[in-house]
């Protein structure tokens, strides 16, 4: 066991992503069945949405699991209020100030997580009182930190600043990231785009296979003026280059992109006007396959590789 499997009372330190449209009560279940820890993404749901996810989740698993929490949430007050009325233990905040709702959380019994893009924000996270950290370093897909440090370098930086434990997210989709990451001083992992192209991701088909076609070069992150997001190349994007070279203001960069057009992309499967985020390690992932085989070969891959590398290096 380690600090994360101790935490959270997993069998592997490895967290799935709560991404909107993907994050359903199906995968967050199944990722929590296969030893790690599955998230709902609530960012993407209306609060009896989630509160129906939530309760689908506790039939599908008697693990432990979590909700994600982008604080930017309009109806934030009654989303942790569904939280604590159905008993969920563990949550992710984002997108926000952790001082907020950690406190309030913690009087309640609630294990509080907060997802940085830095390691100034990982250390007032701490100072905020958070369990842990999840660093997210530039390959991430989604919406993203500003200032494009990559996961190689924020992961050491970070660990530097906190005492906490420390969780790795960005550009991890494999036993060999995940071993790297460790490395660097992390305790465990969270993987996002791995687990969107998985059998019980709540993505449309279309997408999962979008994912599983992308190459190196085929994301960019974009629309920074607004909130900094990950997309794949698409026709909206282009769309977005062609506006940007008009040197568009905000108003005009939000009408282009308009409302639902990430729902539209990943969870109705619109491949050409839709919102399509992913990270940039989704040019190694090249099937969609059950999340119990996806975390079996992760955790294999780590195993194999951390033997040969101690017997090749000691």
């Amino acid at each position: 066991m380690n600090k994360i499997t101790q935490l959270f009372n997993i069998k592997y330190p490895i967290v799935q992503g709560g991404m909107i449209w993907n994050s359903g009560y199906k995968l967050a279940s199944a990722v929590s069945n296969a030893g790690g820890l599955g998230l709902i993404g609530a960012g993407s749901m209306y609060p009896d949405v989630l509160r129906e996810h939530i309760k689908k989740c506790k039939a599908a698993t008697n693990k432990p699991f979590g909700v994600n929490v982008p604080m930017l949430y309009p109806n934030m007050e009654e989303i942790i209020q569904i939280i604590i009325e159905e008993g969920v233990k563990i949550v992710f905040t984002s997108a926000g100030n952790p001082k907020t709702w950690t406190d309030y959380l913690k009087r309640h019994g609630i294990t509080v997580v907060h997802v940085v893009s830095s390691s100034k924000f990982a250390l007032k996270a701490q100072e905020a009182g958070v369990d842990a950290v999840v660093a997210e370093g530039f390959e991430a897909g989604g919406h993203n930190g500003r200032e494009e440090t990559t996961t190689l370098t924020l992961i050491p930086m970070v660990r530097e600043q906190i005492t906490i434990p420390l969780i790795a997210a960005g550009g991890i989709a494999t036993g060999r990231g995940m071993l790297a990451a460790m490395v660097l001083g992390a305790d465990g992992v969270q993987m996002g785009s791995r687990f969107a192209a998985s059998i019980e991701s709540s993505a449309h088909e279309n997408f999962k296979n979008t994912i599983i076609k992308v190459k190196e070069g085929d994301t960019q992150l974009t629309l920074k003026e607004l909130a900094p997001v990950r997309l794949i190349k698409n026709k909206f994007y282009e769309d977005l280059q062609a506006l940007y070279a008009k040197c568009p203001s905000q108003e005009e960069l939000k009408t282009l992109l308009g409302r639902a057009r990430a729902k539209r992309g990943m969870f109705e499967g619109d491949l050409i006007e839709g919102e399509l985020e992913i990270g940039q390690i989704a040019g190694l992932i090249h099937e969609i396959k059950s999340v119990e085989d996806i975390i079996s070969e992760i955790i294999a891959e780590f195993e194999r590789v951390k033997s040969s590398l101690t017997a090749s290096l000691f």
